[in-house]
């Protein structure tokens, strides 16, 4: 009785601990880097601009320009990648659903071979090929795992990868804009509302890495504030020549 309740306890706490971290970062990633992309673009954008000694009405447009431009550009770019790659997989789908109808034997065959390859001994493998095919959509969902490492019921939507692209781009693009529409007339109420949100985003993508937060903020800050100050230095270079 003993030994039955250690390994009952043991179970237990294997259970509660055995946790991994969601290392495809699930929605939490592309939106984070989204808002990432948007906010260092666009910073860098009006930061080139001001560089120039503009009036702020100029980098506010600037600003708004770069919002909209960038969060369509993406939202274009990631629905037609999106929309290419689900178009591939099904018409690979297609070719294994042929496959399964035409050859169901050989289908049945090299499923089996796959578990035998894994280890498994070569009757039960051969047995569970067999099960395993009698539905036609299970073994479409088993092969299609197996050998293109997909999961047809689980495509991705280009709808929502641009909406999503769209909307996190200019949730991060608006960041430096938002204390000129609130009615700053310097820079540098942009540069700290913006280094912030570096810093927040660099932070929160932490949960997807095995970095500490304050070393992601701190990179992202680095990295948003090189990008911020070569288009500066870029941006007076280039309004001394031409003035």
């Amino acid at each position: 009785m003993a030994i039955i309740e250690t390994e009952a306890t043991l179970h237990e706490a294997h259970r509660d601990n055995h946790t991994h971290r969601d290392v495809s970062g699930g929605w939490l990633r592309p939106a984070v880097f989204g808002a990432m992309d948007g906010l260092v673009s666009n910073l860098a954008l009006m930061t080139g601009v001001a560089g120039g000694a503009v009036s702020h009405r100029t980098i506010v447009i600037t600003g708004l320009a770069g919002l909209a431009a960038g969060a369509f550009s993406m939202a274009a770019g990631e629905y037609t990648s999106v929309a290419s790659q689900r178009e591939l997989v099904e018409a690979e789908l297609d070719v294994e659903r042929r496959e399964l109808r035409k050859h169901p034997k050989d289908e049945e065959r090299e499923l089996a071979e796959l578990y035998q390859a894994r280890g498994v001994e070569p009757g039960l493998a051969r047995e569970v090929a067999r099960q395993l095919s009698e539905d036609p959509e299970q073994a479409l969902e088993i092969h299609a795992r197996e050998e293109l490492g997909i999961d047809p019921g689980d495509l991705p939507s280009p709808t929502v990868a641009a909406v999503s692209s769209f909307g996190s781009f200019a949730l991060g693009a608006l960041l430096p804009v938002l204390p000129y529409l609130l009615g700053a007339t310097a820079l540098w109420p942009a540069l700290l509302l913006a280094f912030l949100g570096l810093f927040a985003c660099g932070a929160i993508v932490a949960r997807v890495t095995a970095k500490s937060w304050w070393y992601s903020g701190l990179r992202q800050l680095a990295l948003g504030g090189a990008a911020a100050g070569v288009t500066y230095a870029l941006g007076t270079l280039f309004g001394t020549a031409v003035g």
